[in-house]
């Protein structure tokens, strides 16, 4: 019965390991981590100071959800913007970076291969793209997550118990890639009839109308000169960076950087 009954538990854990949405989780990371309670409030949402800073995100609770659109050199698909980062802004609109040098990781892509995340650096090589001429893809993952990743204070040391080398990383660099699939800018785009184009010019008021009705949330747009180069997507954090939920929230008015007018959606080219 006793042999039963272990063995129960060990399929359980197995289970509750293999439905992880974050897959490179091993039991260690599943369970040696600071459990968050549902009535907290979302970042940016307390009216005191709170306290337990591994299930509430501060300073950094404005996050921004960045994208790349690089047309020259083209860098990933062509019907698909590409990720830029996560980053943690303080409710204020100011920022923190390169919190913790002591975790700039040297090698993202072994800790991910390491931690058997396959599946998001394998997602991370096709949609997570530097331009050439700044450097590989290695070395933005690893700027990215050492700038603003490390500014998680949900991601800290104390808040996660784990045998894994990185594991902090580890979620950070799952949650990226699961909240970029929620917002498919080249196809909010396309669903209100702009496309890449080398002829049509248009407004900001018009782009940023489009991502709102397609999405059901205003955006902040980023231009090089007159054309279309980034957008980020504000959200606040309830409960940890791990497993919290975003909260999508209008961008702050002003947050746009493109013309009033004459903005280019030009095509990647080959």
């Amino acid at each position: 019965m006793l042999a039963r009954i272990l063995g129960s538990a060990a399929l359980l854990l197995a289970q509750l390991v293999n439905a992880s949405p974050f897959g490179s989780l091993d039991a260690t990371g599943l369970f040696g981590r600071t459990l968050c309670s549902a009535s907290l409030p979302a970042s940016c949402h307390n009216t005191t100071q709170e306290q337990n800073l591994c299930c509430f995100e501060a300073p950094g609770g404005s996050i921004l959800q960045t994208q790349f659109w690089d047309t020259d050199p083209a860098t990933g698909p062509t019907n698909s913007w590409t990720i830029h980062g996560l980053w943690p802004d303080h409710c204020d609109g100011s920022y923190s970076e390169d919190c913790d040098p002591s975790r700039d990781y040297s090698s993202i892509t072994d800790i991910l291969t390491n931690a058997g995340a396959t599946s998001t650096l394998s997602y991370m090589q096709t949609y997570w793209k530097n331009d050439p001429d700044d450097g590989s893809d290695e070395e933005l993952w690893e700027h990215e997550w050492a700038t603003h990743g490390t500014c998680y204070s949900t991601l800290a040391p104390d808040c996660i118990s784990s045998s894994v080398y990185g594991q902090d990383a580890v979620y950070f660099f799952d949650r990226v890639v699961a909240l970029f699939q929620t917002r498919n800018t080249y196809q909010f785009l396309e669903s209100r009839g702009i496309t890449p184009s080398n002829s049509k010019t248009h407004t900001q008021s018009s782009i940023l109308s489009a991502l709102k009705a397609a999405s059901g949330y205003t955006p902040a747009i980023s231009c090089s000169g007159s054309d279309l180069s980034q957008i980020s997507w504000y959200f606040n954090l309830k409960g940890s960076l791990i497993d919290g939920t975003f909260l999508p929230y209008d961008a702050p008015s002003g947050s746009s950087d493109c013309p009033t007018s004459g903005i280019k959606y030009l095509p990647k080219n080959d």
